[in-house]
């Protein structure tokens, strides 16, 4: 006769005793949908970044980069492009006195600000084109006047050279001065989005290609401008959350 093995007997009893006691209770909790994705072993794949399918600019063959900068915030503080790693941010250029298209650019831009304010790696790049003019103090003053709050929202002044340079070459964001126009400058009114690892990148057009940039004018109440132009703010938005998953 066999001797009986007592450890195996003692292991199949603990077993036994486990499912009347605690499978009950998971049958329970997945029936009234109370794990959590915390308790999933998804979840690690969960935290992982989504790549999106927004595209990258070419430029001679690579993707193209926000150039290196140095400029002076509305706080005096300086700024650089090396700052801005790890954010997704909006590039605009514009000036305080501006009479026509900078107040509508920013007003959509303080909007963008709002809906994205519970995201700390979201930022914004105002550069100004009339640093002459506009030195940190007056950067400060707009700043407050147009509700801009969010930490990472820099407006930067400092060389202009430099910073005709970073529009014109560096993004192909026209600026110039132009003492014949309104206000004695003329610039673009598009926006430019940035994703965390500084490329500039955008989603494509009905034929494939490449946006670059968003319309900054048009605000998402009125839809269309007196052209017949849509608006683009409500894509931005769309693409700015896509690249915070990224």
């Amino acid at each position: 006769m066999k001797k009986t093995n007592y450890s195996y007997i003692g292991i199949a009893f603990i077993i036994l005793v486990f499912g009347i006691l605690f499978i009950p209770k998971i049958v329970d909790r997945i029936t009234n949908g109370d794990v959590t994705r915390n308790e999933s072993r998804s979840d690690f794949a969960n935290k992982k970044s989504i790549q999106s399918n927004l595209l990258f600019i070419d430029n001679n063959g690579k993707n193209r980069k926000v150039p290196e900068f140095s400029f002076t915030n509305q706080d005096g503080k300086t700024v650089t492009n090396k700052d801005y790693l790890g954010k997704v941010y909006v590039v605009e250029f514009f000036f305080t006195t501006c009479p026509t298209i900078c107040p509508r650019m920013n007003a959509n831009l303080v909007q963008i600000q709002n809906t994205f304010k519970d995201f700390e790696n979201f930022g914004v790049a105002s550069f100004t084109i009339n640093p002459d003019y506009d030195t940190p103090e007056i950067l400060k003053q707009y700043a407050e006047t147009y509700g801009i709050t969010n930490p990472n929202w820099n407006l930067l002044t400092g060389n202009k050279e430099a910073i005709y340079d970073l529009a014109n070459a560096g993004f192909y964001i026209y600026a110039a001065k132009n003492e014949a126009v309104v206000g004695g400058f003329e610039h673009s009114g598009n926006f430019a989005l940035i994703d965390k690892n500084g490329f500039i990148r955008c989603r494509a057009d009905e034929n494939g290609n490449p946006i670059i940039y968003y319309k900054g004018i048009i605000s998402e109440e009125e839809q269309v401008d007196e052209d017949g132009v849509s608006q683009e703010i409500s894509i931005l938005k769309e693409d700015i959350a896509k690249l915070l998953k990224e």
